[in-house]
C-alpha cells in the first residue's frame, strides 16, 4: 500500500499537471482544433487527457489568464473570438513593441544571430517560391519571435507572445491568399537589411511599418470577406 503523499508533493503534482493540460489544451486552440466561439467541456478534456477535473479546471484559470478562453456564468468555458477592433488595438501596441525591438537589434545584435535570421529569411523567400503557405506562416512567426528575444527583454517577449497567442484566435488574420506571400517576404527582407546595416532608425520604421501594413491588409481582407456575405 502506497504511503500517503506529503500536501506539499501533491499540490506540486497537481500544480504540474495542470500546465501539461493547459500547454496541450492552447496546442489545440493554436492549432484550429477548437474554434473560436466552440465550447470546452471539462468533463470530455479530463477523459480524453486521462486526468481528473481539477486540473483541467486550473487549466482553464490558466488559458483565461492568458486571453484564450473566457468563462460565462452559468454557461461554461468557451475558445475567445477575438473581434476587429481588438486585433487593430493588438496590431498598433505590437507596431510598437516591434519598432523598439528593430532599434535594439540594429545597435547589439550578435554576428551568429544576424545570420540565424538571416536564414529565416532566405527559408521564408524559398516558401514562396515553392507557394508553400503553411511553413510560411511557420517561419514568419518564428523570425518575429526570434527578433523579439534577440532583443533580451524578458517581460517584453511575454507580453509579446501573449498578443500574438490573441491574434492567433482572430481566424481572418492568415496569409492564406497567394498574392500576399511576396509582398511579406519583402518587407522581411527588407527588416533584415536595415538591422544587418546598423541603422536603428531605418531597422525601427521597417518593422514598425511591417506590422502597420499587416493591420491594413487584415482590414481589407475582412471588409472583402463581409462585402462576399450574403444579406441576412
Amino acid at each position: 500500500m502506497n504511503a500517503l503523499l506529503h500536501p506539499t508533493i501533491a499540490l506540486l503534482q497537481s500544480s504540474s499537471l495542470a500546465n501539461v493540460v493547459q500547454q496541450e489544451i492552447e496546442r489545440a486552440i493554436l492549432a484550429g482544433e477548437y474554434a473560436p466561439g466552440s465550447k470546452l467541456i471539462e468533463a470530455t478534456l479530463a477523459t480524453k487527457m486521462g486526468v481528473s477535473r481539477g486540473p483541467v479546471r486550473e487549466a482553464f484559470r490558466m488559458l483565461e489568464e492568458a486571453g484564450l478562453v473566457r468563462t460565462e456564468k452559468n454557461r461554461g468555458v468557451f475558445v475567445r473570438d477575438i473581434p476587429m477592433d481588438e486585433a487593430v488595438e493588438i496590431f498598433d501596441l505590437r507596431a510598437a513593441m516591434d519598432e523598439l525591438v528593430g532599434r535594439q537589434l540594429a545597435a547589439n545584435i550578435k554576428p551568429a544571430e544576424l545570420k540565424e535570421i538571416r536564414g529565416l529569411v532566405d527559408a521564408m523567400e524559398k516558401a514562396v517560391k515553392a507557394e508553400d503557405a503553411y511553413n510560411y506562416h511557420l517561419l514568419n512567426l518564428k523570425f518575429h519571435d526570434r527578433l523579439v528575444e534577440m532583443a533580451g527583454n524578458r517581460k517584453l517577449t511575454a507580453i509579446y507572445r501573449k498578443l500574438i497567442k490573441e491574434l492567433s484566435l482572430f481566424r481572418r488574420l492568415n496569409l492564406a491568399d497567394g498574392w500576399l506571400l511576396p509582398i511579406s517576404a519583402s518587407e522581411h527582407r527588407a527588416i533584415l537589411k536595415a538591422i544587418a546595416a546598423g541603422d536603428p532608425e531605418a531597422a525601427g520604421q521597417a518593422m514598425f511599418q511591417h506590422v502597420m501594413d499587416s493591420k491594413e491588409r487584415t482590414i481589407a481582407n475582412d471588409l472583402r470577406r463581409q462585402a462576399r456575405q450574403p444579406a441576412v
